[in-house]
């Protein structure tokens, strides 16, 4: 007596690898309406494409992408390049959840590409785009004059950036206006009653750094604050080298009575540093940091909190990505998230 059989359409797990036409025969449909139907074709109806991709997953689908690159060019592959030095409670791990949950349902999935202090930056954008791949790369920490981006533009690889250039070309980004960011923060000190602000900015190299502290600057001067941006350090520092600064800057007498900070993490430093000189948040001092998830009111409920949406940022570039890289000729997505201090 055979064995019964289980699954979708007779599949069992001594079956050989679910292929299209298996997926075919399963659903009743042709070969080629499956394939455009997991291609997400536009001339494929929604009901079809659920049908074929619930089969799919109960099968255990999975494409050759080798044959997917023989026949199209593509590998469906977009790259996630980032720094591995970036600290553990800033965005990063939301940022590659959110880009990896936009493009469920898309022939797409994604690979995260690393690199270290020691690298080149450019170096793994040379391989993807040299080697092919991956069909699109999304990058962070941009500078103005970008040149993974001046490279990747030349060339016409399609890319987004999670940040702008100043280097006037046109491409794909989403961002946080950290220019608001940085007025709201100083504006909302001095409605506090503070005077003596201070802004621990991020690296001066990478753009938001830059319009976080025009804002700060130009709010500091519009409505008559003392106002300063800290040497020694950036809010990517380490703790340590945070803690140290901050200790020698609550010492003296004209402390910063207002602080303006563009990490969670440097917050945290700053204010264990700050509570050890005996300056206490929302009495001698008031803060005013950015965060991608909500802790740092559990941390310390006095800290003025503005909300980063990088759910939001992480969606918007993989659709932006995907945009450029199926519609080359249709003009760049750009989209600038306003900010608003956290309810």
């Amino acid at each position: 007596m055979s064995e019964p059989h289980t699954g979708v359409g007779g599949a069992h797990p001594g079956d050989e690898r679910p292929t299209l036409k298996t997926i075919a025969q399963a659903t009743g449909l042709a070969v080629a309406t499956v394939s455009r139907a997991l291609n997400d074709a536009p001339d494929i109806g929604e009901r079809t494409k659920q049908r074929v991709r619930e089969v799919a997953q109960e099968l255990g689908y999975r494409p050759n992408r080798a044959g997917v690159r023989l026949r199209t060019g593509k590998t469906n592959v977009i790259s996630l390049v980032l720094s591995t030095e970036e600290h553990v409670m800033n965005h990063t791990a939301r940022l590659i959840y959110s880009i990896a949950d936009a493009l469920r349902g898309t022939p797409y999935h994604m690979i995260v590409t690393p690199y270290t202090s020691a690298d080149d930056p450019m170096d793994p954008i040379r391989y993807i785009v040299e080697t092919k791949s991956a069909d699109g790369v999304i990058i962070n920490q941009v500078q103005p004059d970008d040149p993974r981006v001046r490279y990747m533009a030349e060339r016409g690889f399609p890319f987004a950036t999670h940040g702008r250039t100043e280097a006037g070309l046109s491409h794909p980004y989403f961002d946080f206006d950290n220019r608001r960011f940085a007025e709201l923060a100083v504006e909302e000190l001095c409605r506090r009653g503070r005077r003596r602000l201070a802004l621990l900015a991020p690296p001066q190299d990478q753009t938001y750094s830059r319009h976080m502290i025009d804002g700060f600057q130009a709010a500091g001067h519009r409505l008559g604050c003392r106002y300063r941006v800290l040497e020694g350090m950036t809010s990517d520092s380490s703790i340590r080298t945070i803690e140290t600064h901050v200790a020698a800057l609550m010492a003296g007498d004209q402390y910063p009575d207002g602080i303006v900070i563009g990490a969670a993490s440097a917050t945290m430093a700053v204010v264990a540093s700050a509570e050890g000189a005996g300056r206490r948040l929302g009495h001698e001092l008031d803060i005013v940091s950015k965060e991608a998830v909500p802790f740092l009111r559990f941390f310390r409920n006095e800290i003025i909190v503005v909300h980063e949406n990088v759910r939001k940022a992480g969606e918007s570039l993989a659709h932006a990505l995907i945009e450029a890289i199926e519609n080359k000729d249709r003009p760049a997505f750009q989209a600038l998230d306003i900010p608003t201090f956290d309810g």
